[in-house]
């Protein structure tokens, strides 16, 4: 099919009409965005019911899937966990008299700082959405990108806070969960962290032996007698045995270690819909900055 113009129209009034189709196809553009923006409001506002506190909360089970080393379960209401019930079968953690297990019973609420920040991303990128559909120009194009580029920026950050980072794991001496939030308190031979990685809780129980010039106290890397006789099971290895950490002012070694993780269907649901979400944004992104003449090193 011929795109030529009959009648031919003069070189600058040819320009003209070509700048003045763009121009219309631009406000079209602007125009259909702001269903798009509408669309953006409804998913943004079911990420954030999925992470508000409401009752009874997520139940889930927090437990070893081959051994008896860890039983329990856990709640969780919006972004925090309100209970907690875990019964610690570990050879380098002796239970209390009479008893088969440790137990460690969450006394406090537990606010999980990766769900904070997610949340409070969502709730940036609905403010961003409802200025772009009221509070600012919608017919304005540089706005629009602008808004698009921050909301993409939003959205990015909200899914690697759920997704969760190795460094969070490698920071675990400094993030460890305070021994007052549990009853009895925890031990000082006990460290607990709680992260959320790819939409699931993951919960790391690490038994600690403290290090005197060098030496493990006990000798023998820390073994105890039974262990040094042969008569006690041995510590299963881990990725941290020969290292030294520093933790609450003591220089301590990790004896044993144990990872378990639940995975938790909301949290998957709202990583799932701000992957929809980014992809929206991105599309729309895109088609504004070709209409615009941005290059996509423009829109990064």
């Amino acid at each position: 099919m011929s795109t030529a113009i009959f009648p031919p129209l003069p070189p600058h009034e040819l320009a003209k009409e070509i700048q003045a189709t763009a121009d219309r196809e631009l406000q079209w553009l602007l125009a259909s965005l702001q269903d798009t923006f509408a669309s953006l409001k409804s998913g943004l506002s079911e990420c954030d019911a999925l992470l508000a506190p409401t009752e009874p909360g997520a139940t889930l089970v927090v437990s070893s899937l081959r051994s008896e080393s860890v039983k329990g379960l856990v709640t969780r209401v919006g972004t925090r966990l309100v209970k907690g019930d875990i019964s610690l079968r570990l050879p380098s953690l002796p239970p209390p008299p009479k008893s088969a297990s440790y137990p460690l019973h969450l006394s406090s609420p537990l606010i999980l700082a990766q769900l904070s920040t997610a949340r409070n991303l969502i709730n940036q990128a609905l403010d961003v959405v409802d200025t772009s559909t009221w509070t600012g120009d919608p017919t304005n194009a540089s706005f629009i990108s602008g808004q698009l580029r921050l909301l993409a920026e939003l959205l990015l950050d909200a899914k690697s806070s759920l997704r969760g980072s190795d460094d969070q794991v490698s920071r675990w001496p400094e993030d460890a969960l305070e021994e007052g939030l549990f009853d009895p308190a925890l031990p000082g031979t006990l460290a607990v962290n709680v992260l959320i990685r790819e939409g699931g809780i993951v919960v790391f129980f690490r038994t600690l032996q403290v290090v005197e010039g060098g030496v493990s106290e006990g000798g023998s890397g820390g073994l105890s007698l039974r262990q040094r006789l042969g008569l006690a099971a041995k510590l299963p290895e881990h990725d941290e045995m020969e290292r030294v950490f520093g933790f609450r002012g003591a220089e301590v070694k990790v004896r044993e270690k144990v990872r378990v993780e639940s995975q938790d269907p909301s949290l998957m649901a709202v990583m799932a819909k701000l992957s929809a979400l980014e992809h929206g944004v991105g599309v729309a992104r895109r088609s504004l900055g070709a209409v615009m003449g941005e290059g996509e090193e423009d829109e990064v």
